[in-house]
């Protein structure tokens, strides 16, 4: 290959870190992985241009599983660390991998405001309603009646964070399973 030649095109496997994937069996954060990885082969995103943000909980761990630069923020606060990296830094693609937890109840003050900025970031909540780490406490976007391990069934309304996006303006909002 000479200087000249064009740098071969990144596969999924360029980025996949070393770090063993330690989620549950059947866990749907395998599958955001994937996608991340071959979103990256697709877009052409060279690892260097590319910064995860993490929170705490199951999808907190998804830096570590990126052959990219990444940050495993403290719980709630990956909005407002993703922001200071994109201003630092205004050619990254910068990403947020957060949990309906983290978003939705103590980051819920940082989700909004960044939602507010118009920051541009892309931002995956991987929402099933519960607190994984704890194995079973609701989170705040449970739906009324579901039921726990222990205990009562949950009697919150809950939050929708595609419902706030929707209503603070951001610019592209989807869903999925």
């Amino acid at each position: 290959m000479s200087p000249s030649d064009p740098a071969p095109k990144l596969t999924r496997k360029d980025f996949a870190s070393d770090q063993e994937v330690r989620w549950c069996p059947g866990c749907g954060d395998y599958g955001v992985l994937a996608a991340m990885q071959f979103l990256h082969t697709e877009l052409d995103v060279k690892r260097e241009n590319s910064v995860f943000v993490s929170g705490i909980g199951c999808a907190a761990r998804f830096p570590y599983y990126m052959s990219t630069y990444g940050l495993h923020s403290v719980h709630g606060r990956a909005p407002a660390i993703s922001t200071g990296a994109m201003l630092g830094n205004r050619n990254l693609v910068g990403l947020v991998v957060s949990g309906d937890g983290d978003t939705a109840s103590i980051g819920l003050g940082q989700y909004m405001h960044m939602l507010r900025r118009n920051v541009p970031l892309i931002y995956i909540i991987e929402n099933n309603g519960v607190y994984g780490l704890t194995k079973g406490q609701f989170s705040a976007s449970a739906d009324i009646g579901s039921k726990p391990k222990k205990g009562l069934p949950n009697q919150q309304e809950p939050i929708d964070p595609v419902s706030t996006a929707l209503s603070l303006g951001a610019t592209y909002i989807a869903r999925s399973f």
